[in-house]
């Protein structure tokens, strides 16, 4: 069996999901998407979003674009805690590391400080493994971000107060805090990306990532490490460029019309889908 041409490993707020709308707005991400995988390119998202965004949010927007009942995809939530493969246009059974779950005690010490800023963020309850502090819809980025670093704070004092951290820490996102264990994160989903496309098919050589901040890069880092052909897409809004052993496509969103984070990552996919002439 000839070995597929190249897999896709992508993040999902940000260069798929617009930070925004919180939905796969592009017809062309779905639609390119559809074609790169029914032609049997290995898909996997690899997030920090849940299995049942990916559910709600994602796969109908590739039903809907025609994905093949058998093509290659697979999520991967909650940075790498958990994991399924799509099958007939829904996800299978969700396969959860309860390892690296977040203790009733810090996730109840979460709770109250979330509700101490409820005009600001809300508690995603989607979640299975870790704690997501998510900016409401109706706030704007520059509010939230303002604010941020405030509330990271009291949730470092809270992991501090109860002595967990050795285990556990925070991730300020563009539109998130992430509270998780230090050994989810983009590598770990990377490591299961492959073994789950190991179990189907023969894994392909050569990758594409992206992402749209600086963990995401963990995703080419661990794939290159490990003897495949990376090059990562970059799409974070601020950021210094990074020296890599592997290529790094970087191009930063403007927010001017039809060039936000999901704007890029259509356009590439375009380009990536050119290459398999479907």
């Amino acid at each position: 069996m000839t070995s597929p041409a190249f897999g896709l490993l992508l993040d999902v707020d940000g260069p798929l999901a617009s930070t925004v709308t919180r939905s796969v707005r592009l017809p062309s991400i779905a639609a390119d998407l559809v074609a790169i995988a029914n032609a049997g390119c290995p898909v996997v998202f690899n997030t920090g979003r849940s299995d049942r965004f990916l559910a709600d949010q994602v796969i109908p927007a590739l039903v809907d674009a025609g994905l093949a009942a058998d093509a290659p995809v697979w999520g991967i939530g909650e940075k790498g805690a958990t994991w399924f493969a799509v099958t007939d246009g829904e996800i299978g059974d969700v396969r959860i590391d309860e390892t690296i779950a977040v203790p009733e005690d810090l996730v109840a010490a979460c709770r109250a400080i979330t509700d101490r800023h409820l005009d600001l963020m809300f508690w995603d309850d989607t979640k299975r493994t870790m704690v997501s502090l998510e900016q409401n819809l109706d706030v704007t980025n520059a509010d939230y971000l303002a604010q941020q670093p405030a509330v990271t704070a009291e949730l470092d004092a809270a992991i501090a107060r109860l002595g967990l951290e050795a285990d556990f820490y925070t991730v300020p996102t563009i539109i998130s805090i992430d509270l998780e264990h230090r050994s989810a994160g983009k590598a770990l989903g990377a490591e299961r990306a492959v073994a789950l496309v190991s179990e189907r098919m023969d894994v392909p050589q050569r990758w594409f990532t992206a992402g749209d901040s600086n963990g995401d890069y963990d995703m080419a880092t661990w794939l290159h490490d490990n003897g495949y052909e990376a090059t990562h897409l970059d799409v974070r809004p601020t950021g210094d460029d990074r020296e890599t052993p592997y290529p790094v496509l970087r191009e930063i969103p403007t927010f001017a019309e039809n060039h936000a984070e999901d704007d890029i990552t259509a356009a590439y996919l375009s380009r990536w889908r050119a290459e398999l002439a479907v």
